[in-house]
């Protein structure tokens, strides 16, 4: 089965040669030349993952990444740019988006990270969930929304994708190598740190008693388990 991609990117050329290639690879391409299109399409296309272009015309990448968390998309996102700062890498994975690529890039580099983001998908649980809840805790995964006894929590684009993820693989011992891959979409990280810190977040905001956790475990020596 084809896999659907969204290209979002205002170079002509480089929309030929990416959607050509990309079809070659298996993809089903379908591509938007600026924000507002690309916008329009990522919201009501069903797309596998999308790649996005930071500098677009009328508004930039990363306010067309946060829209999307903003209204619920959950579809992996990896952004093109030409920038290098590593500021602009870091707002942009803020915002929600999975992986960053910067211009210019060999097409098997990008290839190698879009299989990687996608690889989460095989190893879900094939259930699609709309709505989930947990003691006082109900989280409403298409609008990206999550109360605590009806109050509204404010969560970040990555602690909600890694509550997600906790949730599809609930009863699941999850290391952390195993999360900075599928939820972060790296394949080598120096430090497993990232991972404990957003747990912990987390735990803040979802635990009744974060200190005991009854929700999100740990499993000594092996990483992290979700018990809701």
């Amino acid at each position: 089965m084809s896999r659907r991609l969204l290209l979002v990117e205002d170079e002509p050329g480089l929309v030929m040669t990416l959607t050509d290639r990309l079809a070659a690879e298996g993809f089903d391409v379908d591509s938007a030349t600026d924000a507002h299109s690309g916008l329009a399409k990522a919201t009501s296309g069903s797309f596998d993952v999308i790649v996005l272009d930071v500098m677009l015309p009328g508004r930039d990448g990363f306010d067309v990444a946060r829209t999307l968390r903003q209204q619920g998309v959950a579809t992996p996102i990896l952004m093109l740019t030409a920038r290098t700062l590593v500021v602009d890498r870091v707002v942009g994975l803020k915002l929600g988006a999975d992986d960053y690529l910067t211009k210019p890039f060999d097409t098997m580099e990008l290839l190698a990270r879009l299989e990687a983001l996608l690889r989460r998908a095989p190893a879900s649980s094939g259930v699609a969930l709309e709505r989930y809840q947990f003691g006082d805790v109900v989280v409403d995964v298409r609008r990206a929304e999550v109360t605590r006894d009806g109050q509204p929590l404010e969560l970040s684009a990555k602690e909600f994708q890694l509550l997600r993820y906790f949730i599809e693989h609930r009863g699941t011992t999850l290391s952390r190598e195993a999360l900075l891959q599928d939820v972060w979409g790296y394949t080598a990280m120096p430090s497993t740190r990232t991972v404990d810190v957003h747990v912990a977040w987390l735990r803040q905001k979802l635990e009744p008693n974060p200190r005991v956790p009854q929700f999100i475990l740990t499993v000594h020596g092996m990483g992290y388990k979700f018990a809701g």
